[in-house]
């Protein structure tokens, strides 16, 4: 087998996405056979390597699962492993790795919900993060305050925020009546907190925001705030082929794990339930 770029093989053993490991690498925190690695190091399955100091478990050529998790992230959550304030994050709900650990697909701020993705494979990851892939976004707002045909215009042409010009590739009215309206709309960017600018830049307020979609994935209806539901093989394979991802096999779950992941899912909606009677009581 023939040696493969260290970064690469990094990204699909699951440990970061492709431009994470580069900065890893950067940073002295990949030892390649006793040695700090290097950026284009390449390696094989005889050399050993640690990450901050622990042997990492690699994947070479096709031997990895591609994984995928639909994740209906709520209100309240923020999208980091660990959090020195104690506050809920997202990863506390998905399931456990043997090896590698999950990536999540961009983020969303403490006050958004919907959709988040994650993946076990690095390659993928980056593809799907990358700028040049042109992923738009899509989001259920609601608005409260009067929007015009003349404001839509506007906020379809581009407004100069901090940061740059911003814009919706794409926005629609979607339901409601009176002072607070529903609307669709779509970016091709992940800038922080862009679809509250650019409304807010309009002198409007956003009540509520989800993200309904990313790239060709859908939130599915079945899919509650705070639990997940894993990609099928087949799904799997064709988000890989959109992406132009190498394809990888995607290991068929047994009988077992489908059972216990049936039951996890459950629970994770018993929960969500007994949480929702609390608030309410």
């Amino acid at each position: 087998m023939a040696d493969e770029k260290l970064h690469k093989v990094l990204a699909r053993s699951g440990i970061g996405s492709r431009r994470e490991m580069e900065r890893w690498i950067q940073d002295g925190r990949i030892i390649v056979n006793n040695e700090k690695a290097t950026l284009g190091d390449r390696i094989g399955p005889q050399d050993v390597v640690k990450v901050d100091g622990h042997d990492a478990k690699l994947v070479f050529g096709k031997d990895a699962a591609r994984r995928v998790l639909i994740y209906n992230k709520p209100v309240g959550e923020i999208c980091t492993r660990h959090d020195p304030e104690g506050r809920a994050t997202v990863f506390r709900h998905l399931p456990p790795l043997k090896e590698g650990r999950w990536i999540a697909i961009g983020r969303l701020d403490i006050n958004t919900s919907g959709l988040l993705l994650f993946t076990t494979d690095g390659e993928l990851a980056n593809a799907l993060m990358h700028p040049s892939a042109n992923i738009d976004r899509e989001y259920a707002v609601r608005v409260l305050g009067d929007v015009s045909e003349a404001t839509l215009k506007t906020l379809t042409e581009g407004v100069l925020l901090d940061d740059g010009m911003a814009r919706f590739s794409d926005v629609q009215y979607f339901d409601g009546e009176g002072a607070n309206k529903w609307y669709h709309c779509v970016v091709m960017e992940g800038r922080n907190r862009e679809v509250r600018r650019l409304w807010e830049s309009q002198e409007l307020q956003v009540s509520r925001l989800k993200r309904v979609r990313y790239g060709p994935v859908f939130l599915p209806s079945d899919v509650r705030a705070g639990t997940w539901r894993e990609m099928t093989p087949k799904e799997v394979k064709e988000l890989s082929k959109m992406m132009e991802v190498t394809p990888k096999k995607s290991r068929p779950m047994s009988i077992a794990e489908k059972d216990q992941m049936k039951r996890r899912y459950k629970r994770q909606r018993t929960r969500r339930s007994e949480d929702r009677k609390r608030t309410e009581d």
